[in-house]
This record gives C-alpha cells, sequence and structure tokens, in this order.
C-alpha cells in the first residue's frame, strides 16, 4: 500500500482506488504520470498500469488515462497551491518529499536569455520511490579498499541500475567505519538532492555520523566550498559530466581529498564519450573504476577494474 504523503499527491476522486491497489512499496521503483496516458507503475519485475477500480493490469488500454485537470491537481498538492514558492525547484527539474521520495517535472519551459527560466503547463510527473536499502554496497566498499585508504573511485552505469543507491550506501559505511576500519570524514555535493534527499536542508537518508551534505551547488562550486569548509577526507559527488566538474576533482585530489563519485555509461569505453573526462589530466589517478549492470531478473552485478581498466573483480549486490 502505498504511503498516505504519497496517497496525498493525486486527485481526491482517484485516492480510494490506489489505497485499495495491490501496490508493494518496497518493490516499487516509479510512478509515472503524464497527460493522457495510463497511470503507470514501475516495480523491479516491470510495468503495470492502474484502473481506478483499485486493480493493477498489465494491458495499458485497460487502465486510467490521467487528464490535464488531473496533473494540475497533482501539481496544485505538491506545491501547496503556490507555485511561487517552488520556483526554484521547478526549474531544476524536480521537488523532494518528506521522506526522500522525488517528483520530477517536465512540461513547457519559458526561457530567459536562452535558458530556463521557469516550466510552466507542468503535465508531466514522475515520482521517484525513495529507497536506502542498507548494506547494499558492502561488497563494492570492500572493492575499493586499500589498506585503511580507499581508492579514488568512478561508479559507472546507465539510468536506472542504481549507481545512486550504490553510491548512497558507500557513504554512509564509508562514514561509518568497521571493526577494522575507522569511520572517515565525507563531503557530499548533493546538487539534486538525490543523494541525502534533503528536505527544507536535513538529509531524510541514513548518509553516515561523520558526513556533511552541501545541497542545491552545481558539483564544481561545491566541491570547492566544501574542501575549504569541511576538511572532508573523501568528496562524493553523483552524476560527473562537465569539463568544470572534473577539474575541481583534480582540485580535491591536489588537497590530499579522495573521490568517490559516478558517472553515466555503458561501459568502461563510455568514459571517452564524457566530455569532460576526454581531456581530463587527472584520469590517471582514479584506482578503482566500477561498472554496475542489472540482470534481467532484476539482480545487480558489479564488475571491478584496476587504474588501467583492468578486470580485477566482480560479484553480486
Amino acid at each position: 500500500m502505498l504511503e498516505e504523503q504519497l496517497l496525498k499527491l493525486f486527485p481526491l476522486h482517484m485516492r480510494e482506488g490506489l489505497a485499495r491497489a495491490d501496490i508493494d512499496q518496497q518493490g516499487l521503483e516509479e510512478i509515472r504520470a503524464r497527460a493522457g496516458q495510463p497511470l503507470m507503475l514501475l516495480r523491479s519485475d516491470g510495468e503495470y498500469f492502474f484502473q481506478e477500480d483499485g486493480r493493477l493490469v498489465r494491458d495499458m488500454r485497460m487502465a486510467y488515462r490521467m487528464s490535464g485537470r488531473d496533473l494540475e491537481e497533482m501539481v496544485g498538492f505538491l506545491c501547496s497551491y503556490s507555485m511561487y514558492a517552488y520556483e526554484e525547484q521547478l526549474r531544476m527539474g524536480y521537488l523532494t518529499l518528506r521522506g526522500g521520495h522525488r517528483v520530477g517535472v517536465a512540461g513547457e519551459a519559458a526561457l530567459q536569455k536562452g535558458k530556463i527560466a521557469r516550466l510552466q503547463h507542468i503535465y508531466f510527473l514522475n515520482i521517484r520511490i525513495a529507497h536506502e536499502k542498507k548494506g547494499c554496497a558492502k561488497a563494492l566498499v570492500k572493492a575499493l579498499r586499500c589498506g585503511r585508504d580507499v581508492y579514488n573511485t568512478l561508479i559507472i552505469s546507465p539510468p536506472g541500475v542504481g549507481k545512486t543507491t550504490c553510491l548512497r550506501d558507500v557513504i554512509r559505511l564509508l562514514s561509518q567505519g568497521d571493526q577494522n576500519h575507522a569511520g572517515l570524514k565525507v563531503g557530499v555535493v548533493d546538487e539534486r538532492s538525490e543523494l541525502g534527499a534533503g528536505y527544507l536542508g536535513i538529509p531524510q537518508n541514513d548518509l553516515g555520523p561523520r558526513t556533511d551534505v552541501l545541497e542545491g551547488a552545481a558539483k564544481s562550486e561545491g566541491i570547492y566550498m566544501l574542501l575549504r569548509s569541511m576538511s572532508p577526507q573523501i568528496i562524493a559527488v553523483d552524476e560527473l559530466g562537465t569539463r568544470d566538474d572534473f577539474e575541481a576533482v583534480t582540485r580535491a585530489f591536489h588537497s590530499g581529498c579522495r573521490l568517490i563519485g559516478t558517472v553515466h555509461g555503458e561501459c568502461l569505453e563510455s568514459l571517452e564519450h564524457i566530455s569532460g573526462f576526454l581531456n581530463w589530466s587527472g584520469k590517471g589517478e582514479i584506482g578503482r573504476f566500477v561498472l554496475l549492470e542489472k540482470k534481467g531478473t532484476g539482480r545487480r552485478r558489479m564488475q571491478v577494474y584496476n587504474n588501467r581498466q583492468e578486470l580485477v573483480g566482480g560479484s553480486e549486490l
């Protein structure tokens, strides 16, 4: 069953059916609402569609189709009927809910000097269900340790495979430490609030007792700020990509700080198509490349490569 705060995002006439629906929130990954299209629920075992009587079906032809009015009501509930108060978050393309759930938004972009000034006519929502999955990265943390130190590490995977979830648990485990390793000070640059899932500045996810989070800052600026102010031993950042991102990472290396970061990619060769990585002088500093894959069963697997991009290990997560 959906928790109450998620139910309250939907139009009143849909809530009773959604409350009756056989929805296991633990296995739920996303809820997609699009004007004129069926309400879609993505679970680990595939796509399901909602019927207004509360049944979930595989055949989208039998599903309830969201109206423009439905989406307008949902946006109103999300923003407490004050679009202006949430304008900056909407411009970034998402809103974060208490508990760490994130709602991605799309619609018509209003431009100012060629850049997105605000979003209007929002008729596409993606509710991403927060799952911490504590302990999922134990094998990964073991692979990136180097004695009492850790390797500079890049985690690579396509969207939807779980690199952000893994990074979140890596942060928590390194911050927490264990009987053989002292906990480390971790500085997290959480540009889109995906790691800590901050609500009013307080992370809703457990990132460990020695972790400091800078939310909402661009990755390059955030890295510099944390280096100046919080003396981290590790910088953690999600979705590196631009030249500025990687130049800031080089600054972290020169400050004696380790990096744990993620990038989008299907394979190691994908890195050469990332403009910021291609001409990056610091790529030789990366000691571990971790490739994440998702099998047809829904299980995740990692392959671990060294700084020469030679396979040195792998296991299921």
